[in-house]
Parts: structure tokens; sequence; C-alpha cells
């Protein structure tokens, strides 16, 4: 009784694909491990510029951060620019927000001052 011969033995090798994760160097389980895709769709900056920021302006965001989730799948280079717009659209809210905060502690402070010059 011999073994398989070497012809029969590298034929199957042949026949199994190397199942590898990429970069890992282990071998996989046999599933079909896909890279996570990140998403950068600013839902979540978009909401909190409508709760702590200009909410106006952050409106437009969400808007625009729907947008972007819609076309992600069919679309991802207008996903992108809605992406984009819904990014910067929420820093101008919360930006917005700020400079009317420190414009109203300003004006306080001169009408303060005024009012001790008055007096």
């Amino acid at each position: 009784m011999s073994g398989p011969s070497g012809a029969a033995v590298r034929a199957a090798e042949e026949a199994t694909p190397l199942q590898s994760v990429p970069g890992s160097g282990q071998p996989s389980s046999g599933k079909n491990v896909a890279p996570k895709i990140r998403r950068n769709d600013y839902r979540k900056l978009a909401i909190a510029s409508i709760i702590c920021g200009l909410s106006c302006v952050g409106i437009v965001a969400l808007i625009n951060s729907v947008k972007a989730r819609e076309r992600a799948s069919s679309d991802p280079e207008s996903a992108q620019i809605y992406a984009h717009r819904a990014r910067r659209c929420s820093l101008i809210a919360f930006a917005a927000w700020f400079g009317l905060l420190v414009l109203f502690l300003c004006l306080m402070a001169l009408v303060s001052y005024l009012f001790t010059l008055i007096n």
C-alpha cells in the first residue's frame, strides 16, 4: 500500500485556493470578510449643530447629511460632496452661535459700562 501519488497531491493543492485575510498573514475562517467602509456623512455633527448651534443652518447641514447617506451606495462622488457641505454647514452653525454668544456678552459689558458712566 502506497500513499497518494505526487501528481494527485499537487492537483489537490492547486484546486484549493489559499484563503487568507489580507495583511494579517492568518488564514481566514472561510467567510468572505469585507473591509469596513467608513461613511462620513456627519449626521451626528449636523444634529449637534441643530441642538447646540444656530438651528436654521444646522437643519441645512442635516438635509445635506441625509442626502449624503442616501447617495453613498449609488453615487459616492455626489455623496462626498453632500457630506462636505453638511460638515461645513455644521461648523458654520457652531461658529455663528459662538460669535453671537461672544457678541451678546460684549454688548452686555458695554451696556453695563455705559450705565456706570451715566450714574
